[in-house]
């Protein structure tokens, strides 16, 4: 039996999102706990020449969010790149949350050999929905979350693999 392209991709997906507002929790209980300006981790970054955890977040949230829309053809709305404080960044995860759950399984099922085209660079690349999904989608969806996942826990916070992963279906 095989695994349909949405169920290969949205469960994940929210369950992940889901996972970095729980994290943000945390981050607002470590910050108020220790006092410490959440601006301050909300720039912090791993290495100099990589995106802050804020710019972390928000392309997480934008590859979940562009692939189901290319997939299905529908336009979901774009959202500008201006939060500044771990609220504004929650909002902007549930808005996303909610874009993605307009989608229904039947509008991304099916999608395999649709000509995705997006750009990479800003040059536009074709790929089949079967391999955009698989080899380009979610790796960068995942290192995104990851990577903001991984600052936090570099910056002190107190974070697990529970955390990263959250809760899915049939587990507690």
């Amino acid at each position: 039996m095989s695994i349909s392209m949405y169920r290969a991709s949205v469960p994940g997906f929210l369950q992940t999102l889901n996972a970095l507002s729980m994290i943000l929790d945390k981050v607002e209980a470590h910050c108020t706990l220790r006092k410490i300006d959440p601006a301050a981790l909300l720039q912090a970054r791993l290495y100099p020449d990589m995106f802050p955890l804020v710019k972390q977040v928000q392309l997480a949230g934008d590859f979940a969010k562009n692939a189901v829309a290319r997939l299905s053809g529908v336009d979901l709305p774009r959202f500008q790149d201006h939060e500044k404080t771990i609220p504004e960044l929650k909002e902007r995860i549930v808005r996303t949350i909610d874009a993605i759950k307009l989608v229904t399984p039947a509008q991304v099922d099916g999608t395999e050999d649709k000509d995705v085209t997006f750009p990479v660079g800003g040059t536009p690349l074709t790929l089949k929905g079967e391999a955009y999904l698989i080899n380009f989608a979610i790796p960068n969806f995942y290192f995104h979350a990851t990577t903001a996942y991984d600052i936090l826990r570099h910056s002190g916070i107190e974070l697990g693999k529970r955390d990263f992963l959250g809760r899915s279906e049939g587990r507690p």
